[in-house]
């Protein structure tokens, strides 16, 4: 076996290690995890900065804890007409530290036995995270937000308004 390569737990194939998942520490290729699905390329709008400068935090709440700066590329100006209206955002970002994934747990906030889709845990397949922040102030592309969970450097995939479920219209679920 090559040094870049490693033998699937599920199907005792050898594989690159680029091409597995590392599932309550065992290796599982990508044909095993996804079948014959296609990744889906996405391309980042910036990135999150988690170290405020001191000249960053004037006007922004005494307690820097939880704010965090949601840097946009110059390119994405033009589509945040108005932002500066909105006090809650929706941030979508990639999880790009994840190694690893556990299937079942004990949750943080509850300690409850759970699975991955029960829960907010950043150690899951997709590597896809949202979370709903407060916008304290804009400059130029940067967005200085409050309450976004994410490390330096996330990569950003998109920001939508925030809505609460009080915004919406009452929904029937049709249970089968």
């Amino acid at each position: 076996m090559k040094n870049d390569s490693v033998v699937c737990s599920e199907c005792g194939n050898e594989v690159k290690k680029r091409k597995i998942c590392v599932i309550d520490d065992r290796p599982v290729c990508y044909v095993c995890m996804y079948g014959d699905a296609k990744p889906v390329e996405i391309y980042p709008i910036g990135k999150v900065r988690t170290g405020l400068r001191p000249d960053e935090l004037d006007g922004l709440p005494t307690a820097q804890g939880g704010i965090s700066c949601v840097e946009l590329f110059p390119s994405q100006k033009q589509f945040m007409y108005r932002l500066d209206e909105e006090a809650f955002l929706t941030i979508v970002y990639y999880l790009h530290k994840v190694t690893s994934i556990k299937t079942v747990f004990n949750r943080r906030i509850d300690g409850k036995h759970v699975g991955v889709f029960a829960s907010r845990t950043p150690h899951r397949l997709s590597m896809i995270a949202i979370q709903d922040v407060k916008l304290l102030r804009i400059e130029e592309t940067s967005l200085y937000v409050e309450g976004l969970d994410a490390m330096d450097g996330s990569p950003v995939l998109d920001i939508k308004l925030k809505l609460s479920a009080l915004d919406l219209p009452p929904k029937k679920m049709n249970h089968v």
